[in-house]
């Protein structure tokens, strides 16, 4: 116990009547919805780097938070440790996630990062035990440190990549030593920002043989959790690989690897990208590669990645509708990347942050089951391509195929897609 949250309650779900605004409105976690529990569905995680490692600075102004833990001591670590866990109780989350820089301070060497993590591991196996909050996933910090300027996995320096080779490794160790149900790949500075520098084919192969690595040993030490990449298409660099779900698709395909890594999709990063969430996450699961989500916002006019809480109850649903089309989460679960406002400086706005996101994801999520239940959309759906259940087009060559239509006088006439119908279908659930 600590005494930053002093005096904050747990929280508890009192409907959605309650004024009380330390209370759930709309999460309940032992509702049913589709046969299994909503916690179940949601599957909840705080990340540890937005909630504690975090000072509160943006690209025009320094730290602005003052968090008793801040530090480069492993005293520090384990304070903010306390404090962590101290949270995931209050807000009842079943999980949390992390890089190894959130939790241990940097060292003067790999052998010194390496050795703090794992001394810090094994004070969450401590704090997992205690309060039964288990790890949704880890991952390693490949791309503050200025070793890392150019890249980890793409860097022109053989022993950048080898020293992030290594980082991963230890930190997939730890991932497994604490029972990870996933770990995560996000390569924040695998990119470039010019090509007069940039030799492409040569970082496609320096990647693509990094997560042949991680793939390898993953089967090696028997980690049973899924491996996941996160898009991302800019910011910092000018032109990032893992750009989208479908170019990571691509990726996955020319190195072997379509089988064995799925994505975990963030909400923002969708955004940058030029398309939607549920776009990211339908081609995901239409390709058999969703995995887990990173839950969170932009603002849409600033158009960088500002890591919000979410906030838009229709976004969130048709988001939770292709998850749950897709048959739900298996290892992955609703990961809040997501930070206060550098001028929110209370413990309880940290708390309050997450409780008004949770409450959204839960309203999101009872719309998209309720939608999915009715089958209205999936109806009209199947209705606009049911002549293709007996159409012969597919099995024919281009002579065959003019020949039948000269043969059978086709003349197809426009039909309507019946958008605003379905936009207002969507909107009659919310």
């Amino acid at each position: 116990m600590t005494d930053f949250f002093k005096g904050i309650p747990e929280i508890k779900y009192e409907g959605p009547d309650s004024s009380n605004e330390f209370a759930f409105k709309h999460y309940n976690p032992d509702e049913m919805l589709m046969g299994k529990r909503m916690a179940d569905h949601l599957r909840f995680s705080i990340a540890y780097w937005h909630s504690f490692a975090w000072e509160g600075g943006d690209p025009f102004g320094g730290r602005t938070f003052d968090r008793p833990w801040f530090g480069s001591s492993m005293d520090a670590a384990k304070l903010k440790a306390d404090v962590a866990f101290e949270m995931f109780r209050i807000l009842g989350a079943p999980f949390y996630a992390f890089h190894d820089l959130d939790v241990r301070p940097e060292g003067d060497s790999f052998a010194e990062n390496q050795s703090r993590l794992d001394e810090i591991a094994d004070v969450f196996a401590g704090k997992m035990e205690e309060t039964g909050t288990k790890l949704l996933w880890g991952t390693a910090n490949l791309f503050t440190h200025r070793r890392f300027m150019s890249g980890a996995a793409t860097n022109p320096d053989p022993e950048v990549f080898a020293w992030s080779a290594a980082t991963i490794k230890g930190c997939m160790d730890v991932t497994h030593k604490l029972g990870g149900q996933n770990y995560v790949l996000w390569g924040g500075r695998e990119g470039y920002e010019t090509l007069l520098n940039t030799d492409l084919a040569q970082e496609r192969k320096q990647a693509g043989r990094m997560l042949q690595m991680v793939v390898d040993y993953k089967h090696k030490i028997g980690f049973d959790g899924a491996i996941l990449v996160e898009p991302k298409p800019q910011e910092p660099s000018k032109h990032q690989y893992d750009y989208d779900v479908a170019t990571v698709y691509g990726f996955l395909k020319e190195f072997g690897l379509e089988g064995e890594v799925q994505m975990n999709i963030e909400q923002g990063h969708a955004i940058l990208a030029g398309h939607s969430f549920e776009h990211e996450l339908a081609m995901a699961a239409s390709l058999g590669i969703l995995g887990s989500i990173d839950m969170n916002k932009n603002d849409y006019q600033s158009g960088w990645d500002t890591d919000q809480f979410p906030t838009n109850v229709p976004e969130v649903a048709l988001a939770y509708y292709e998850v749950l089309k897709a048959g739900g989460f298996n290892t992955g679960g609703t990961n809040f990347d997501a930070k206060l406002r550098r001028q929110s400086l209370d413990p309880e706005d940290l708390i309050l942050g997450h409780v008004g996101a949770m409450d959204v994801c839960a309203r999101g999520l009872k719309a998209a089951a309720a939608m999915l239940e009715d089958g209205k959309l999936e109806e009209a759906r199947a209705a606009r391509y049911a002549g293709w259940n007996d159409a012969p087009w597919l099995d024919m060559d281009l002579e065959a195929i003019e020949a039948k239509v000269r043969a059978d006088g086709v003349n197809p006439e426009p039909r309507s897609g019946r958008q605003e119908r379905l936009e207002n279908l969507v909107n009659s659930y919310l």
